[in-house]
């Protein structure tokens, strides 16, 4: 069997039943966003245009904007870098204008836990955190649908050393804060020393 399997059907899922991770209110998240490029959001802004190449978009073909969102974090500033320029393996300070931002969420989100054996139990493997991506964005989609009382999901970043990572859907919305706790241009000078960091211990390089 492949460790990556297509998903079970919706009503299998909902027979397993979830592994659920409850995120405590006040838990502080980071991420990497970007105000320009095809699709710019603000700090707070779930992304409703997808799919994207991203790993766990629950959208729907084909790629449009639509009422299923997403936000992805984490809950390591470095962990946001690992992720987000993973693919050139290049922290470009200003190419969409990528922004670094802290927020601590409102209220407790209950997420599906994908770092323990859900995944096994469900058909699959650890690998849905490093797999191909179109497979667990199908995985997604299904657990969506099979648990509405999961906003999101919590998983192991295969590019930090399993360190949390986090696929928030558009049902944790409200958790979000009227204001971050830190929001700066990854082109500030006082991120300067924090990127260089992170460059440093993934070996990525820097511009």
């Amino acid at each position: 069997m492949p460790k990556l399997p297509e998903p079970p059907p919706v009503a299998e899922l909902v027979r397993i039943g979830s592994d659920v991770y409850a995120v405590p209110a006040k838990t502080r998240l980071w991420r990497i966003y970007f105000r320009g490029g095809d699709h710019p959001v603000r700090w707070s802004d779930f992304r409703a245009f997808g799919p994207t190449n991203s790993r766990f978009d629950h959208h729907l073909l084909p790629k449009a904007v639509q009422d299923r969102k997403i936000l992805y974090a984490s809950q390591h500033g470095e962990t946001a870098f690992a992720e987000v320029f993973q693919d050139g393996r290049v922290i470009d300070r200003f190419r969409n204008q990528p922004w670094l931002v802290a927020f601590d969420v409102v209220s407790a989100i209950n997420l599906l836990d994908l770092t323990g054996n859900w995944p096994t139990r469900a058909g699959a493997s650890m690998t849905i955190n490093s797999g191909p991506r179109p497979r667990a964005r199908q995985w997604s989609q299904h657990i969506y649908a099979a648990y509405p009382d999961i906003s999101g999901l919590w998983y192991a970043s295969s590019m930090d050393a399993n360190r949390p990572a986090i696929a928030l859907y558009e049902r944790a919305e409200h958790t979000m804060p009227d204001r971050p706790v830190f929001n700066r241009s990854l082109a500030d000078g006082a991120l300067a020393s924090m990127i260089v960091r992170a460059a440093k211990r993934f070996g990525y390089s820097v511009l």
